[in-house]
């Protein structure tokens, strides 16, 4: 069975996350230039984070889809959902924030924005469920032997980007990210979807390193997938109890211990991959 490559075939979603890009570069410049906030609603550099946070989430996820096992028929239904669902996201985020409307929370008579707003709700709804789908594949059998090391971070990866999800919809209910006297959601939000990047990475890694004990770098990706998951929880519960998570407390102590083991078994495994190159680079020079 050939071993498929990381962005192969995903030309169209690399191109959509780029865009992002593109669009949050707009919108820094003018936040620069002209300040973020837009009369009566509008923030542009609420357009920008958002703009550049999706894009990162787009091009991550033209990264692993060709590793899910999904048939032509199967990639193609997501790939031009996703990138439709994305496209709107871009506009409606970046449009409204320009007009001075925002587009999460409609508080305008218009009815053009009241019904911009709702079908924006049913958007991220949609891109939470064709995730799902995405995300359910690299349970399977088919994944897992397809490139097995990366299966196994990418189902981490996918647990957190739930969370993610979990912590966008609470948002919503809230009408905003702050609660209670300290905590904000929106580090649960963006710190789980960052697993996307930081677990796969550390797989990517491990699958490079050629020392004898295969056993020993799953045991990386576990310990960097464990330990990433309990430092969202650890933040999650801080939030929950209304509480900043920079605060000297003992949740935030732990979520720092956890995120520090997950970076530390990263740099191990980045270690391993450097240190096997290397090796073979000195055998083929002998």
């Amino acid at each position: 069975m050939r071993m498929p490559r990381l962005f192969e075939g995903e030309k169209w979603l690399v191109l959509t996350g780029l865009l992002g890009f593109m669009l949050a570069a707009v919108c820094g410049v003018w936040t620069l230039v002209n300040g973020g906030e837009v009369a009566p609603g509008g923030d542009v550099s609420k357009a920008f984070s958002f703009d550049a946070a999706l894009g990162i989430f787009i091009l991550s996820t033209a990264a692993i889809t060709p590793l899910s096992g999904l048939g032509a028929r199967g990639r193609l239904v997501f790939r031009i959902s996703y990138i439709a669902l994305a496209l709107y996201s871009y506009g409606i985020e970046t449009i409204q924030n320009f007009r001075g409307v925002n587009p999460r929370f409609v508080d305008s008579d218009s009815v053009l924005d009241q019904t911009a707003g709702n079908i924006f709700t049913f958007v991220a709804l949609f891109l939470v469920l064709f995730y799902l789908y995405l995300g359910i594949q690299f349970f399977r059998s088919k994944a897992y032997k397809l490139r097995p090391e990366m299966a196994v971070g990418i189902r981490y990866a996918m647990i957190a980007v739930i969370i993610s999800f979990a912590a966008g919809i609470w948002i919503s209910s809230n009408e905003g990210r702050f609660t209670g006297d300290g905590g904000n959601i929106i580090w649960l939000h963006g710190l789980g979807f960052h697993a996307l990047q930081a677990v796969p990475l550390v797989a990517w890694l491990a699958e490079r390193a050629t020392a004898k004990s295969s056993e020993h770098h799953r045991y990386l990706i576990h310990l960097t997938g464990v330990s990433y998951l309990l430092g969202l929880i650890a933040i999650g519960w801080q939030t929950w109890n209304g509480h900043a998570i920079m605060e000297w407390s003992l949740l935030p102590v732990i979520a720092g211990v956890c995120f520090f083991l997950s970076l530390s078994a990263g740099a191990a495994a980045l270690s391993k991959a450097f240190g096997s190159n290397t090796s073979k680079s000195q055998s083929s020079g002998l």
